[in-house]
């Protein structure tokens, strides 16, 4: 049995949106959109699981190679008595890689704003790796949140942002993001960071819309759940997953699209669609290494290190503070 008391909780009840006044919002407006963090209830989180196995889907798969081909010349990066700062860790498997190759790791901090979610997480890693201390934060990793004290010997604070969640912000949110991060990090601090890279669009393209059909699934299961929690009537036979990678803007561009002219009810309110009309669920920024690199500049992060795969799919980024 797990021992909960060798991991410390610190709860600072982040504030969340609710789903009913997320949805309702985005459907009011000019242009429709639904916020993409709404994606993951139980049966979203299932989906995207399946998503990341799937052999249109290099993200995960390559990013995980990248970790475990580099994880000795990332690590010495990070040097010895070292604390990672873990920002949206989810289940914290990608963190486990640096963990075991790690020299003396002091702390790892886990910061999530799914509270059981980060518990159990935060339980099986204190299992696995007794002797680094084990902080679970529930926060919102994009706002600002007091940092825990951290136990010594002093050793570097570095930052992790894998899977290439970056790139669902707009980039003057990315700035917005890494300076909160140099805020939390502190003087010296490191961050690694994960990103998808520009390619073939065709590549692109297929890993957003699979032969499987999964992809859909998963985008249009929102729908679904607001038909199951706010009593909603969306017709799902006349809407359809829609998805292209945009050349000019540089990024994959995900949406629900109207198949015809119709009328449903949510929470109570009525709501029309136009045939043809596009309800926005999320971008998924592509960047050259070049390109990141001077956007993150913008925060005050300096290049160290880059890491790709030999078909250069993805990188992972390492970055000192200026």
């Amino acid at each position: 049995m797990r021992d909960e008391a060798r991991f410390a909780f610190l709860d600072l009840a982040p504030g969340e949106e609710s789903f009913r006044d997320g949805v309702l919002h985005g459907l009011s407006g000019s242009r429709k959109a639904i916020p993409c963090k709404f994606f993951y209830d139980e049966r979203g989180s299932a989906l995207f699981e399946r998503i990341c196995g799937l052999p249109e889907y290099y993200l995960t798969r390559t990013e995980i190679a990248i970790l475990e081909e580099n994880a000795d010349e990332i690590t010495a990066q990070m040097g010895a008595y070292s604390r990672i700062i873990e920002f949206g860790s989810g289940a914290s498997h990608k963190a486990r890689i640096l963990l075991q190759a790690l020299d003396r790791p002091i702390a790892y901090v886990a910061v999530d704003i799914s509270r059981e979610h980060l518990r159990e997480a935060a339980a099986a890693l204190a299992e696995d790796f007794p002797e680094v201390a084990i902080i679970a934060v529930c926060a919102d990793y994009t706002s600002a949140f007091a940092s825990p004290s951290l136990p010594g010997p002093t050793g570097k604070r570095v930052g992790f942002f894998p899977g290439s969640t970056i790139g669902n912000f707009e980039p003057e949110t990315v700035l917005r993001f890494l300076a909160n991060c140099a805020h939390i990090l502190g003087p010296g601090g490191e961050m690694v960071i994960g990103v998808d890279l520009k390619k073939d669009s065709r590549i692109l393209e297929a890993a957003y819309n699979d032969r499987a059909g999964v992809t859909a699934l998963f985008n249009l299961n929102l729908f679904e759940r607001i038909n199951r929690e706010l009593d909603g009537d969306l017709d799902l036979d006349f809407f359809e997953h829609f998805a292209f990678y945009s050349e000019s803007k540089g990024r994959i561009e995900i949406y629900i699209r109207s198949l015809a002219d119709q009328q449903a009810t949510i929470a109570g309110r009525r709501f029309n669609f136009a045939a043809g009309e596009l309800i926005h669920t999320e971008y998924s920024y592509k960047y050259s290494v070049a390109e990141f690199r001077e956007l993150a500049a913008g925060a005050g992060f300096r290049p160290v290190d880059t890491w790709t795969d030999p078909r250069e799919l993805f990188s992972i980024h390492y970055f000192r503070l200026r």
